[in-house]
């Protein structure tokens, strides 16, 4: 493997993808540092530091995971990836519901800039839309204790936060597209990863501090609690990678057909179905969602609503089994929208397609709705696991949220999906040239073999 990441030096044209994929990194991280102006950046940093030490923290820990840490700083780049995650899933939705976009859609390349260029308009809409909320929020001390974050409230603020947040977030969206473009690896994917991966160095200072026992926190973690959970971590990684690989292959034979003196078709292939088609935005949706009472019990001192807070809090049962019920169920909702069976046995049977056993059209779409109901169920299952082994982690072995997240959860099915994804294409890049790839025995699910 060493040699292997070797090798990729010594192609110029993927050294240089490479390099400009580590600087972009470099770009987006030092921004993640300079903080918006007009804001006390000590006093928020306090009360998200007291926020997060809550059961399990709110919703703002989402958005903090997905901005490298940005957003409890509250930095130029505080909105992060996330206005474009969102108005990717809304166009999404919306290709499905509006026969035009849908039409749009199977244009080709075309249609797929045309959608793109609609994606960054929202991302843009989104992003003035959330800028906006949290400039009035950040105004209002009483959200935050009395504390008075903003120096000097009042519109020239509002429009200055606007301004700085929204231009963040286009940068972020523009910095991934140029990944996409000239690096390595998917842009957007990369740069969240990153902002995981950055937090890395915290926990592990954090695990030093809980292992102390002079520490006003220390004494709460031994050498042998520290081996426990790394030993799951490797487990959750190998079961993560299982989880992203494995895909069910349905075998296609395609007829002949002569075409004046040439003879087409005739040959055999199989389409993948993957067991987790929905990757990591079924977690997504369901803590969103979960979250959302909690963070609303930060700032409404209602009785009710403080209750229901409080049982929608990491650790607690209720949590637990809600939140894996939504991950389930978004599972098999990401999946309709995202695989359509009547357009995929259309064209197959367009193209002289079919399936061993079963008759071309409305029968192959029933076929293909068949096995996505039944490969999408351990999908979910196993990933809600996954999603809620932090949780499960940290109350059998007594260990802070904040450092039982890193042992599984979003944060590791992203990064082990990036790497996967990255390591893919590096490897495809090293097999073009006649070098050998990161594994000499086996192969990465998708590495094609170079003659």
């Amino acid at each position: 493997m060493l040699q292997a990441f070797a090798d990729s030096f010594k192609i110029p044209d993927l050294r240089k993808k490479i390099l400009i994929t580590f600087g972009i990194i470099a770009v987006y991280r030092l921004g993640t540092f300079i903080p918006t102006p007009g804001i006390d950046g000590a006093k928020l940093g306090m009360f998200f530091d007291n926020l997060s030490r809550t059961q399990g923290g709110s919703l703002f820990g989402v958005m903090n995971l997905f901005s490298g840490g940005a957003i409890h700083r509250l930095t130029i780049f505080a909105l992060g990836i996330m206005p474009y995650i969102s108005s990717s899933i809304i166009m999404q939705l919306l290709t499905v519901v509006i026969p035009a976009l849908e039409k749009l859609a199977k244009e080709g390349e075309v249609g797929r800039k045309a959608i793109n260029q609609y994606t960054r308009y929202g991302t843009i809409v989104l992003s003035v839309i959330q800028s906006f909320f949290i400039a009035l929020w950040l105004e209002n001390p009483a959200h935050f204790g009395g504390l008075a974050i903003v120096d000097f409230p009042g519109w020239p603020f509002r429009i200055l936060t606007v301004l700085t947040l929204t231009t963040g977030s286009a940068f972020i969206m523009w910095l991934g597209e140029q990944i996409q473009e000239k690096g390595i690896g998917n842009g957007m994917s990369i740069i969240v990863a990153a902002g995981i991966l950055s937090r890395v160095p915290t926990a592990v200072f954090q695990i030093g501090a809980l292992m102390q026992p002079g520490n006003a926190a220390g004494g709460q973690m031994d050498f042998l609690t520290v081996l426990i959970m790394a030993s799951i971590m490797v487990a959750a990684i190998v079961f993560v990678i299982y989880l992203t690989q494995a895909e069910r292959k349905i075998p296609v034979q395609y007829a002949k057909r002569v075409v004046g003196r040439k003879v087409f078709g005739g040959q055999s292939t199989f389409i993948p179905f993957k067991v987790n088609n929905g990757g990591v935005m079924p977690i997504i949706f369901a803590q969103s969602i979960v979250l959302f009472p909690a963070t609303i019990g930060v700032f409404v001192p209602n009785h009710f609503i403080q209750q229901v807070a409080t049982s929608l809090t990491h650790g607690n049962v209720a949590y637990t089994l809600i939140t894996m019920f939504l991950i389930i169920f978004f599972s098999y909702f990401y999946t309709a929208i995202a695989f359509n069976p009547i357009d995929v046995a259309e064209n197959m049977k367009k193209y002289g397609g079919f399936i061993p056993g079963v008759r071309p059209g409305t029968n192959t779409a029933e076929y293909f709705d068949y096995i996505i109901n039944r490969i999408t169920l351990p999908g979910g299952i196993f990933l809600a696991m996954i999603a809620v082994a932090p949780d499960v982690i940290g109350k059998a072995l007594k260990v802070p949220h904040q450092v039982a997240d890193f042992f599984g959860g979003t944060a590791l099915l992203i990064v082990v999906g990036v790497s996967l994804d990255t390591i893919k294409q590096i490897e495809s890049q090293l097999l073009m040239r006649h070098y050998e790839g990161f594994m000499k025995r086996g192969r990465v699910k998708g590495r094609q073999r170079a003659y």
